[in-house]
């Protein structure tokens, strides 16, 4: 998965709201945090209230009992979570999570590709709810769901 990774947040994008900055990292314009990296994963898709993650987890990312560590499935929900709060946040505007749960439903396979997609279910001025759902891409199956509540926050100087 060849992607640019860095840093996002330098001067040239505090001018962009929430959705453009993700947009600028869909196109490749913009470089996704190194996190995305570690866990094998991209976003793929942003518009406002609905945001799209792929990736597959790789051997590094598997537990003792030789299957997916859930912390895999908490970092492509939990980004994708974050990311659909954030593609409704204006200029000048940021989020930090402040609880999130997930739930496994079924185990993942090494190399597996799979999507989580998450929507909106409300932002305001001072939190935002969202859901997503982890698919199998080639199956369709539902491996896991999850849900956060997000602080929205003045982003700092």
């Amino acid at each position: 998965m060849s992607r640019n990774i860095g840093v996002a947040f330098g001067a040239d994008t505090k001018a962009l709201t929430g959705l453009e900055l993700l947009q600028g990292m869909v196109a490749g314009d913009v470089p996704s945090p190194h996190m995305a990296k570690t866990a094998n994963i991209r976003i793929t898709e942003a518009e406002k209230g609905r945001v799209v993650f792929e990736g597959a987890p790789e051997e590094r990312h598997q537990n003792p009992a030789g299957t997916t560590h859930g912390g895999w499935y908490a970092m492509i929900l939990d980004s994708a979570l974050g990311c659909v709060v954030m593609s409704c946040l204006p200029v000048g505007v940021t989020y930090t999570t402040s609880e999130y749960k997930v739930n496994l439903i079924r185990a993942i396979p090494t190399g597996r590709q799979m999507r989580a997609i998450a929507t909106a279910d409300h932002v305001g001025r001072s939190t935002g709810v969202a859901t997503a759902e982890l698919y199998g891409i080639d199956d369709g199956k539902l491996y896991g769901k999850a849900t956060t509540t997000c602080l929205i926050m003045k982003k700092p100087d």
